[in-house]
């Protein structure tokens, strides 16, 4: 299937019309959403108001304040670019070490597959939690493009082992081993005739490393690891729960940031299901029209037989 005929069949699904239209939706508000907290008077996503401290949603403010008196929707608009940042930044970075594992040891095989392949088995016996917190805590303060750095470098190991296993099956497909015969390059079987065939597995792995990247930054954010001057929505959760907003009755202070999570969380997965069913059609929805149609049509053909 040619690349084209692809990506008009992964936007026919609904699933991946809703899914892009919600992340869309994110990577807009974070692209212009310092343009809307600095030219919309009262939207600064650090301005303290002393004098609507903990304010409920009204309004002057359409999600309420904070208890220190910032607005909940300037800071949930400037949040979309940091967490957006580190889930999109540290996925790049974990698909990319994936890629450069996971391919060259299912294609060559032998002692290279060997070597990369332990490499891969390494980082996955690792506790990785306890030592992104390690790293994370020493080098706080650097900023969310060390904390997805780190995400990204300790994240990449399983979908290697993906990569590896579908190169070695498209690797020993009759083509490849033709086109090895007749002595293509290496270079070019990997990246013109192997890779391609990846595609799906890539985007789907590329999504859940955006959604692994921002549940990653907003929990390391609620223990407390992570840019103080930095806005994210995961900064958003901590701050929330060291004022003790749920005890407060905040309710308005931790659950959009915490809602824009889940619908971004949610949407990346809703695209992942498209590709998955644009790649394997067993996984294929069919709409119900389509099956009252087929269902019609066998109902006449078997009345005209008897007739």
């Amino acid at each position: 299937m040619r690349p084209s005929s692809r990506g008009s069949g992964l936007l026919k699904g609904w699933k991946v019309r809703v899914g892009l239209s919600v992340i869309g939706f994110f990577v807009l508000l974070a692209l212009l959403g310092p343009w809307l907290t600095s030219s919309i008077p009262g939207l600064d996503p650090r301005a303290n108001d002393l004098t609507a401290i903990g304010l409920p949603p009204s309004a002057d403010h359409w999600l309420g304040t904070t208890q220190f008196g910032q607005d909940v929707l300037a800071q949930t608009i400037e949040g979309a670019r940091g967490s957006l940042f580190v889930g999109f930044l540290s996925a790049v970075i974990g698909t990319s070490l994936a890629i450069l594992v996971g391919l060259p040891a299912g294609y060559f095989g032998g002692r290279t597959d060997s070597w990369l392949n332990f490499l891969s088995n390494l980082f996955i016996v690792m506790p990785v939690l306890p030592l992104i917190l390690i790293v994370a805590g020493y080098m706080q303060g650097t900023g969310l493009w060390v904390i997805a750095l780190i995400i990204g470098f300790f994240g990449w190991s399983g979908g290697a082992r993906t990569i590896r296993a579908q190169a070695m099956s498209v690797s020993n497909r009759d083509f490849v081993l033709a086109m090895r015969t007749l002595g293509e390059p290496h270079h070019r079987l990997l990246f013109h005739e192997v890779l391609p065939h990846l595609t799906g597995w890539i985007a789907a792995m590329f999504l859940s490393g955006v959604i692994g990247g921002v549940m990653a930054e907003a929990g390391l954010a609620f223990l407390g690891i992570s840019d103080s001057g930095a806005i994210s929505w995961g900064t958003m959760i901590q701050a929330a729960q060291q004022q003790s907003a749920v005890l407060r009755g905040m309710w308005w202070w931790f659950v959009p940031p915490g809602l824009c999570i889940a619908l971004v969380a949610t949407a990346a997965t809703l695209v992942n299901f498209g590709v998955d069913e644009l790649a394997n059609p067993k996984l294929r929805t069919v709409r119900r029209s389509v099956v009252r149609r087929t269902r019609d049509r066998a109902n006449e053909t078997a009345v005209g037989s008897d007739a």
